[in-house]
Order: C-alpha cells, then sequence, then structure tokens
C-alpha cells in the first residue's frame, strides 16, 4: 500500500472518530439540558402569584420566596427559546409558566409605569423590595418580552420590548440621570464591559429575524463592538472588566480586574456580531484576544477550570471568591470555543471545548438531584450546595446546553469532507 494512500485513510479513520465524539457530545448534551429544565419546571413555578422561585436548594426546595426581576426575565426567555426552536419542547406546559411569569412582569416589574425603571427584587407577591441603579433588570424584561411574542404572537409583549429597548439606549448614550445614580466628584468615570455587551446581545435579540429593528439598530450593534473591544489593552495582552469612556487604562485594582468567563462571553457576543457583519478578519481578532487569551491567563493549572477574578499585575485580587469556580464562566467558554470551532474549523478550538466540558459536565452536574451546582472551591469541591439564588437561576445552564446541541447537530449535519488526495512521487526513471 503506497503511503499517499495510507495517509488518506488514516485521515478518514480520524474524521469519522472526530463525527463520532461530536455525536456524543451532542446526545449527552441533550440529555442533560432535558434534565435540567425538568428540574425547574418541577420546582419553580408559583402557581399562586405567578412568576418563579429561584432560590432553591439542592433538592429544589425553596428556601426563600423573594423574586430577582433580572431571574424572572431569563427564565421567562429561555421557557420561550425552548419552545420555539426544540420540537420536544414545544408544549403548552412550558408556555404557559413562560407567559404567567411575563404577565407577573408586566404587573410587579416597574416601580412607577408609565416609568421605565424596574425594581431588582420583588416579594413574592410582587411588592418592590430592592433596586439597582444599573440596566440589567430592564434588559432581561426586553429579553423576555421579545421572546414572548416570537412565541405567542402578541403584539403586545413587542410594543414592551421596544419602548424599554429605546429608554434603555436613552440612558446609555444619553442621559442616565434616570437610573438614579449620583455624580460623585471622585468616582472614575468608568466603563464596566457588561453594559456594551448587554446592549450588543438586546441588538441581536430584537433584530433576529426582523429586518426593520435589525436596520434601526445597526449602528448601536456597531457602536458595541467598538466599545466591547477597546476592553483589549496592554498592547492586546490583556482584557480589562473597567476601563474610562475614552478607552484608557483605569487606575487601581477597579483598572487590573479581569473576570475570563466575562470576556468568553463577549468573546461569542462579538462572533455573531462578525457573522451578521461578514467580517472573518474581526472574526480572528476575537478568537485570539476574547477566547485564547482569556482562557490561557484564566485556566488554572493545578486543579483545572476557570478563576473567577484576577490582576492584571497579578496582585491577589480582593474579591473573596476570586479562586472559586462558578458555573457560568464555563458555560459561557463552552458556548464560546464551539461556537468559535463552527465558525472557523480551528480544531485547537474544538480541544478547548471539550476540555472545558469534560471538567464542567464532572464538575458542577448533580447526578442526584438534577441540574448544577453553581459554587466550587478552587480545588473543585461543592462550596454552596443551592442550586439557585439571587444570582444563578434556569438561565445560564440552559442556554449554554441548548446552544451547544444545535451547534453540534449543525456540525454533524455538514457533509463529511472529502479527505484531500496525496500524490505519491513517481520514481525516478518512471514514464
Amino acid at each position: 500500500m503506497s503511503k499517499g494512500l495510507r495517509a488518506r485513510q488514516a485521515s478518514g479513520g480520524d474524521m469519522e472518530k472526530e463525527r463520532e465524539t461530536l455525536q456524543a457530545w451532542k446526545e449527552r448534551v441533550g440529555q442533560e439540558l432535558d434534565r435540567v429544565v425538568a428540574f425547574w419546571m418541577e420546582h419553580s413555578h408559583d402557581q399562586e402569584h405567578g412568576g418563579f422561585f429561584t432560590c432553591l436548594g439542592r433538592e429544589g426546595r425553596v428556601y426563600d420566596d423573594l423574586k430577582y426581576v433580572w431571574l424572572q426575565g431569563r427564565q421567562v426567555w429561555m421557557y420561550c427559546r425552548l419552545y420555539r426552536t426544540f420540537q420536544r419542547f414545544h408544549h403548552s406546559q412550558l408556555l404557559n409558566a413562560a407567559k404567567a411569569g411575563g404577565e407577573f412582569l408586566l404587573r410587579y416589574a416597574r416601580l412607577a409605569p408609565p416609568g421605565k425603571k424596574c425594581a431588582f427584587v420583588l416579594t413574592r407577591d410582587g411588592r418592590p423590595v430592592k433596586v439597582q441603579r444599573t440596566i440589567f433588570s430592564e434588559c432581561f424584561y426586553t429579553m423576555a418580552m421579545n421572546e414572548l411574542w416570537r412565541a405567542t404572537g402578541e403584539v403586545r409583549y413587542q410594543t414592551e420590548a421596544v419602548e424599554m429597548m429605546d429608554q434603555i439606549v436613552h440612558w446609555v448614550r444619553e442621559d442616565a440621570s434616570g437610573l438614579g445614580r449620583p455624580q460623585l466628584q471622585g468616582a472614575p468615570t468608568a466603563e464596566p464591559m457588561a453594559v456594551p455587551m448587554m446592549l450588543l446581545n438586546l441588538v441581536e435579540q430584537l433584530g433576529e429575524a426582523d429586518e426593520e429593528l435589525a436596520g434601526k439598530y445597526t449602528e448601536l450593534g456597531d457602536w458595541c463592538a467598538q466599545r466591547i473591544l477597546q476592553h483589549v489593552q496592554r498592547d492586546g495582552q490583556a482584557v480589562l472588566e473597567n476601563v474610562s469612556e475614552d478607552g484608557k487604562e483605569l487606575s487601581g485594582c477597579l483598572g487590573r480586574q479581569q473576570n475570563p468567563g466575562h470576556a468568553l462571553e463577549a468573546g461569542w457576543f462579538l462572533l455573531r456580531h462578525c457573522i451578521r457583519k461578514g467580517d472573518p478578519e474581526l472574526r480572528a481578532h476575537v478568537v485570539d484576544k476574547f477566547l485564547l487569551l482569556p482562557f490561557r491567563s484564566g485556566w488554572d493549572p493545578d486543579h483545572g477550570g476557570l478563576f473567577y477574578f484576577q490582576d492584571a499585575d497579578d496582585f491577589c485580587p480582593t474579591q473573596l471568591e476570586w479562586a472559586m469556580k462558578l458555573w457560568w464562566p464555563h458555560s459561557e467558554a463552552m458556548i464560546a470555543f464551539l461556537m468559535g470551532y463552527s465558525e472557523s474549523g480551528d480544531p485547537v478550538l474544538l480541544r478547548l471545548f471539550y476540555q472545558v466540558a469534560e471538567y464542567t459536565f464532572r464538575q458542577f452536574r448533580d447526578p442526584e438531584y438534577g441540574e448544577w451546582f453553581g459554587y466550587l472551591s478552587r480545588e473543585g469541591k461543592v462550596a454552596l450546595s443551592i442550586k439557585g439564588g439571587p444570582f444563578k437561576g434556569c438561565f445560564h445552564v440552559p442556554r449554554c446546553l441548548a446552544m451547544c446541541e444545535e451547534m453540534l447537530g449543525a456540525l454533524l449535519s455538514r457533509p463529511a469532507p472529502t479527505p484531500t488526495p496525496v500524490p505519491t512521487p513517481a520514481r525516478r526513471g518512471a514514464e
């Protein structure tokens, strides 16, 4: 057998093995998505007042009945997205729960209608408890309403989404006074990466299959992407969580703060922007700076997993949880690396997806009661046994699993590439 033929056969065997691995991960991810959704459907629905309980213990018992507006919006969005995009989730129980959550938000989320500012925390029956001077409750309210419109066709939900989006853009780009933050003389004019990230995500959400809104928000999407990109600092060697409004590094701990998981999440937000714009050069830059760079600095070489916070100058971070391993950075890393591979075909990104996914499934999932633990020690031991709380709800885990299942399915549906023939050199003297 010639060397060329052996090489072709080996190459074909490698590709077949790769497809088998992708198929195995698709099945594994899909089964886990079913278990996670079942957990929230069984334990989180408030049948009396509407909306969802998110403070759930390991077995799903409610340990606090406060309702966090951003988590209410996230769960409505998640249920509607599953209902729309997966045949096995296209059933009335899921949609009715999403509608009940949406109606709870419509009745109680806004503090003083017709004003748009939303509460951060509500009592079980909808009375406001706490307000944050940020845009994030409002952002997830917008996502929930837009998805409800897509799932139900009821225009009133879309009207709410677009009106709230316009208000958020006004707060961010024109006048933030409506958020209630005092302007203190010594406070730096910092821009956290979360703000343009969240806006870019809303541009993608509202513009999906909607040419009119996509056109309306084109300039906004480009502005958001540029603002995120300016968080790449130090000659391209660090992604910093906070920069000045004119894109410069800030002094002190605030300026040196890094969050590898957040950079990876920003990475896949930017990848979707690159896909929409058809910009392969920007895509390559995003992969290098928002996927590979934060992973190289953020992956724990001793115990595996992503550090939660880091300091760009290697000082000890001031956050007490800096060395812990949290559920959501690993969920975002899985999405980012699989999306990067899907768009570029770079096998390095696929290997990183496998590396993160293996760690995540091994350390975070709870095979006994379902769903994932959210908070691990640096060594990977469960630090908090809760499955939900003020920050963890029905969002990052099922979003990750749903998106990965879709991307793995798309990869498997592509025709298997034909191995490139390797010519066998002719022997000297042959005619």
